[in-house]
């Protein structure tokens, strides 16, 4: 136990300064569950993430060959999965994490799967000198599997008819993506081209039901994607969020500030979805 705390409090001092996103959360989680927390000793069934949410659960559970679920925004959906045996492990972006020991998001089941992962990766470095902390098990997470960026721009309470109108838009210029990446290429001639683009639909393998309108993507060709989602569209205002993600699989390009490396897809998402000429806003309300 004595050495267990010292673990702990270096860890944490350690950590000092360093976040680590729910989405890199839920996918670190998943890629060291089985060696690290017994009661997954026998393997995943599966693993799940809420649309919005960064792919990077989807890298971990391709290499380790796990079912790998996206759901909309809502924990009903994952709740659904773990009911059937189907998932295992799940979280949003939105800092809900959790697994098959209970229906809903847990977070200080979340917090105890993060230190049994530390426990294991010092399990043989108890009492010494460095031991492996937080920061270090992300690095080599990114190094393994990539990092994905990620921030998402809320524009809140803006009149609900242009927020509408904006995301019409968007599903309109989805009808050709040769003009998408021609207008993208205008704005940032470095970024990936576009492979894919819809409104995402979820047919709930539990119960056959389908969710319609759950959000717009514009997936590029180096993995990284732009999503917008409209909420909240009565008589007050609605909101829009807008998600925007960089896959970065260089190694040596993992450990940039964030700022700098989702710089050109946020010009982007701003510039192509004209969300200041539909809001008028010039900037979001909240960045997180």
């Amino acid at each position: 136990v004595p050495q267990l705390m010292g673990m702990l409090t270096a860890t944490w001092f350690w950590v000092k300064g360093f976040f680590v996103t729910p989405s890199d959360s839920v996918a670190i989680i998943a890629a060291n569950a089985v060696q690290s927390i017994p009661y997954f000793a026998s393997g995943l069934k599966g693993v799940a993430r809420s649309m919005p949410t960064s792919a990077a659960l989807d890298v971990v559970a391709k290499n380790l060959n796990l079912k790998f679920f996206e759901v909309p925004t809502g924990w009903k959906f994952f709740g659904n999965l773990m009911d059937a045996g189907m998932c295992s492990v799940c979280g949003e972006e939105s800092f809900g994490t959790g697994s098959d020991h209970i229906r809903e998001k847990d977070g200080i089941w979340a917090v105890l799967a993060w230190l049994s992962i530390l426990a294991y990766k010092n399990k043989d470095n108890l009492g010494g000198d460095k031991l492996v902390t937080v920061e270090d098990i992300v690095l080599q997470h990114w190094a393994t599997y990539g990092r994905h960026y990620y921030t998402r721009y809320d524009y809140e309470n803006v009149d609900a008819e242009a927020a509408k109108e904006l995301m019409a838009n968007l599903v309109k210029m989805q009808s050709s993506l040769s003009d998408v990446n021609k207008s993208i290429k205008e704005i940032q001639p470095t970024v990936a081209d576009v492979v894919s683009a819809d409104e995402f639909e979820y047919k709930d393998p539990v119960d056959g039901s389908v969710s319609k309108h759950q959000g717009i993507r514009y997936l590029f060709g180096d993995g990284s994607r732009l999503v917008f989602r409209l909420s909240g569209t009565g008589s007050v205002g609605a909101t829009i969020r807008i998600y925007i993600e960089q896959y970065e699989k260089d190694s040596s390009k993992t450990g940039r500030a964030s700022s700098d490396a989702l710089s050109p897809l946020v010009d982007v998402a701003l510039k192509f979805s004209k969300i200041k000429e539909y809001t008028g806003r010039s900037a979001p309300t909240v960045i997180t």
